[in-house]
């Protein structure tokens, strides 16, 4: 056989990358970019139909929409499901700061890698658990509600709110947002209490303590910030002995997990007064009931799971992803692993 009548060489299989149509669209140029040299190819629920298959899938907010971990839509579970059927999928990559939903869950069982973009919405949430506490401490609820009755109420009735300097925070929760909200709250006055996995502090002088020490440190906690993530350790962490000990007046905030705090027990405390008000973004089930106590307490701040939302979030965690790509390609270890 001549040179020229010889068999073609086998080409390498290119790298399959499942996403939306939406993320195929905007960033397929940037992919290319990243993999430049490396045989690859986008597909899509909309463009492969029910027989793809990938090596990595991109699951980008458009493809959550509006679906919670407690409430999966059609199209969202659409998309789980492709990602279950996919026989070579090894890594997956989500917009999520957690990866503590049920598909990856499953996924994790099966081997595949998955990375999260812890992060990028990091100082967003600052803003927002600040913005809480901030509402809270001034009083700004009792104050609307004034506004919308047309009642002219300045306070000097219903009593004066405490100076935030010298008031303690005990921060459960030592990652990037704990200590953004850290820094500005002792910017504030505050003295702040960090609770993390490790005694050892982050920063010099800053009192830590470990989860299991949470307790010793309730009874001096004004502000209960709680932005961890849910793990074994942390689920049910705040019940109603935890909010028993703390001290009447004292504020809780949550932008972690809605399972970090038994909701029954923190709707009685909120009811009762012994909890003077909490900023509440997460819930035990998601989206919160219509009919739960916590939409019509005075004294509480909700937000839909939204405390994390800005326009920037997306190019954050585009990034992250094509870094990782990056890294996958070179057989590097990739960032943001989840457990």
């Amino acid at each position: 056989m001549t040179m020229q009548e010889q068999p073609p060489r086998p080409t390498e299989r290119p790298l399959q990358i499942l996403m939306s149509a939406q993320s195929a669209q905007r960033h397929a140029a940037r992919i290319q970019d990243e993999l430049s040299g490396v045989p690859h190819r986008i597909v899509t629920l909309e463009a492969d139909g029910m027989d793809l298959d990938a090596d990595v899938a991109f699951i980008s907010r458009d493809v959550t929409g509006l679906s919670t971990k407690h409430e999966v839509l059609p199209a969202t579970q659409a998309f789980y499901d492709a990602m279950c059927r996919c026989k070579s999928l090894s890594w997956v990559h989500t917009h999520s700061a957690g990866a503590d939903r049920s598909i990856f869950t499953v996924l994790r069982q099966r081997g595949v890698l998955v990375t999260t973009s812890a992060g990028a919405n990091a100082s967003v949430v600052t803003q927002s658990a600040l913005a809480g506490i901030l509402a809270l401490a001034r009083h700004f609820p009792l104050l609307a509600r004034a506004q919308q009755e047309h009642r002219w109420a300045p306070l000097l009735g219903t009593g004066l709110p405490k100076d935030m300097d010298g008031q303690t925070a005990t921060i459960v929760g030592w990652g990037a947002i704990g200590q953004y909200i850290g820094q500005i709250l002792t910017c504030l006055g505050m003295r702040v209490v960090a609770v993390r996995q490790s005694v050892k502090p982050s920063a010099p002088a800053l009192e830590t303590i470990t989860f299991d020490t949470l307790p010793d440190v309730l009874p001096r906690t004004d502000w209960l910030v709680l932005a961890c993530p849910l793990t074994p350790v942390t689920q049910g962490l705040v019940d109603a002995a935890a909010l028993a000990l703390l001290p009447p007046g004292a504020c809780l905030v949550n932008v972690s997990r809605g399972e970090v705090v038994d909701e029954q027990a923190l709707c009685e405390a909120l009811a009762q007064g012994r909890l003077a008000g909490a900023y509440l973004d997460v819930f035990a089930h998601e989206p919160l009931a219509a009919d739960s106590p916590l939409w019509d307490m005075p004294n509480v701040i909700v937000t839909p799971h939204s405390a994390g939302f800005s326009d920037g979030n997306g190019e954050r965690v585009v990034r992250m992803f094509l870094a990782n790509l990056r890294r996958r390609v070179r057989n590097e270890p990739l960032q943001n692993l989840s457990a």
